[in-house]
């Protein structure tokens, strides 16, 4: 039986999910509370992972190892980076770095020691399926009519980034980055060494910038939930 696990770092970004799920179980592990059940005719794994990428790198390894997930799903918010993404579009990532990752001279920077390489990889089959939900909803929901869903890389670190200047610094050094988070590049990694497929999408709350903080809190009460619960759905039904 195949078994599909959907991930979000707040409570928020997920608690629209969780009244979907027929047949709901609860289970507790590592600290965190893992709800079972069926959506939409899938077997699936919902969990609230925390912030940042220990708790997110922690999260799916539980999930692939204990609960041995077939494929991860993870989605939530991000702050805007490249050109053109504004708040409340949708970002589909393509690939993931870890941006504070720096283990100069010894490896190039942003590389993951020891393992040859900086980018992860997202599933096709998956990135392809959430990128024509993000289609769907901004054509049907009032809230994202007005959205564009982007491809492509998307950073993450162990900081929030929220002025102007550390955006400008990241798009610097990192001028395809089209969005910031603070998890996405741990679950890659972990899926990665554990050879199961994933992807990452994400709604952009703020602009990374002297707003970020502000903005961030009020699209998260507002928007975040029900964001997740529709791409998601639409990417299960797809």
């Amino acid at each position: 039986m195949t078994r599909l696990a959907i991930v979000g770092a707040m409570h928020e970004e997920i608690a629209a999910l969780r009244p979907c799920l027929a047949g709901l179980r609860t289970e507790r592990r590592a600290g965190r509370d893992f709800h079972f059940g069926g959506l939409d005719g899938h077997d699936v794994i919902l969990v609230r992972c925390g912030i940042g990428k220990v708790a997110a790198a922690i999260t799916t390894a539980v999930l692939l190892d204990a609960y041995d997930a077939s494929a991860l799903l993870f989605t939530g918010v991000a702050g805007g980076l490249g050109d053109g993404v504004r708040v409340g579009d949708i970002v589909v990532a393509t690939t993931l770095l870890q941006h504070d990752m720096n283990a100069e001279p010894l490896f190039p920077r942003w590389e993951v020691p020891l393992t040859g390489r900086a980018r992860f990889d997202a599933d096709p089959a998956w990135s392809a399926r959430l990128a024509r939900a993000g289609h769907a909803l901004a054509a049907t929901n009032a809230h994202a009519r007005a959205a564009t869903l982007h491809q492509g890389l998307v950073v993450s670190g162990d900081r929030f980034v929220a002025t102007h200047a550390e955006s400008d610094q990241l798009l610097a050094v990192l001028p395809d980055a089209l969005a910031v988070e603070m998890e996405g590049a741990a679950v890659a990694q972990v899926c990665h060494d554990f050879a199961r497929p994933f992807a990452v999408v994400r709604t952009i709350s703020d602009r990374a910038d002297d707003a970020a903080h502000g903005d961030f809190q009020r699209f998260v009460r507002d928007v975040a939930a029900p964001y997740s619960r529709d791409v998601v759905r639409a990417a299960l039904a797809a």
